[in-house]
């Protein structure tokens, strides 16, 4: 199957430190190509991959302080994604609302994975294009209200070879955080909960231009380096031994997390999760195996002590079991089956549906 990729164009394919969406991508795209698809990705020019790669740009967007608006680059990528439609069986787009403009002007097929959150403005987009199909990364993450065309869910996956499993934590012990640092992803309650559990909490993760005043008014001065210590943007390997050597890792988000792919990857090292029980966190969190969730921080602090005898290789063995990457590209290459399968009988055109066969 001839299959394009379209991956946000703010961080590199696979992201060198945060990024959850690129690394899915990433993951996606090769396992793709190993399976035998002919794959283009089209992503940031400083992208690593086994697909053909089309950029419009160099170099990630967030890293080049040149670029002032990212919207003219998205512009660029998408028309040169949807001038070369007729190349494709199916084009899969990763990059929210911008690709659903373009997709219904060409007969090639978009499935949209819904990365993201609905906000008020993106659902005016989303009811105008119910009818494309979309994948959902969760079940909770879907708004029945907008009946959009939801033909699965498909869960992140990750590579749990890539993540060191850790039998125990380290001694002394401590509490990870780890995410973009946000009001969303509740930095300022995981030092809430270290703090009135008296605990040590290491935290990491990016700070984005948007966030900068909370990370300056909320967290910064919370930052002792003793207690509480912030230790910057971590890179894969940096992720994994944080969280591998965790007690728990802290995930008191305050909204409706699509995902959650850093829970995951925390079950994969050996680190249960205590997780604010909100959006996809009851999907991924097996409540007291792999995890807790609760309702508030005082839930939060009384969840610390269970969570030291939880078996952590029950923790990883559910990582593997349900978000590999295996689980997660099946997925998509039934969705992608089902669709043309679908365009191609519609338009009686069984004969190319029988050549696609040979990829399954």
């Amino acid at each position: 199957m001839k299959i394009a990729q379209i991956a946000p164009l703010a961080e590199r394919v696979p992201p060198p430190a945060y990024g959850g969406i690129e690394l899915v991508v990433s993951l996606l795209t090769d396992e793709l190509v190993r399976r035998g698809h002919e794959v283009t990705l089209f992503a940031s020019g400083d992208s690593i991959t086994l697909a053909n790669l089309e950029s419009v740009h160099p170099r990630a967007l967030r890293l080049d302080s040149t670029v002032k608006e990212y919207g003219i680059y998205e512009m660029l990528q998408l028309s040169k994604v949807y001038e070369k439609a007729g190349e494709f069986d199916i084009i899969h787009s990763h990059v929210g609302c911008a690709a659903l403009s373009y997709s219904h002007l060409v007969k090639t097929p978009t499935v949209h994975t819904l990365h993201g959150i609905f906000t008020r403005d993106n659902e005016k987009m989303y009811s105008y294009a119910r009818n494309q199909p979309y994948v959902s990364i969760s079940n909770s993450q879907r708004e029945d209200r907008l009946n959009l065309n939801c033909i699965a869910t498909v869960y992140n996956g990750i590579d749990p070879e890539t993540y060191e499993f850790h039998p125990q934590p380290d001694n002394p012990p401590y509490l990870a955080f780890l995410g973009r640092i946000s009001p969303e992803k509740g930095a300022h309650l995981a030092i809430e909960i270290a703090k009135k559990s008296g605990w040590h909490l290491k935290m990491a993760g990016k700070v984005d231009a948007v966030d900068r005043e909370y990370f300056e008014s909320q967290i910064k001065p919370q930052i002792d380096g003793t207690q509480i210590e912030f230790l910057g943007e971590a890179n894969h390997a940096q992720k994994s031994v944080l969280m591998g050597g965790a007690v728990a890792t802290l995930f008191p988000i305050t909204w409706r997390e699509p995902f959650g792919l850093v829970m995951v990857e925390s079950m994969a090292a050996g680190t249960p999760v205590i997780a604010m029980k909100l959006g996809s966190t009851e999907e991924v969190i097996v409540r007291g195996k792999t995890g807790f969730l609760c309702e508030n921080v005082a839930e939060c602090v009384a969840a610390i002590e269970p969570a030291r005898s939880l078996n952590r290789r029950d923790c990883r063995q559910h990582a593997i079991d349900r978000f590999s990457v295996k689980t997660m590209v099946d997925g998509y290459e039934s969705v992608y089956k089902q669709i043309v399968k679908q365009r191609f009988s519609q338009n009686g055109h069984l004969h190319h549906l029988a050549e696609l066969e040979v990829y399954r």
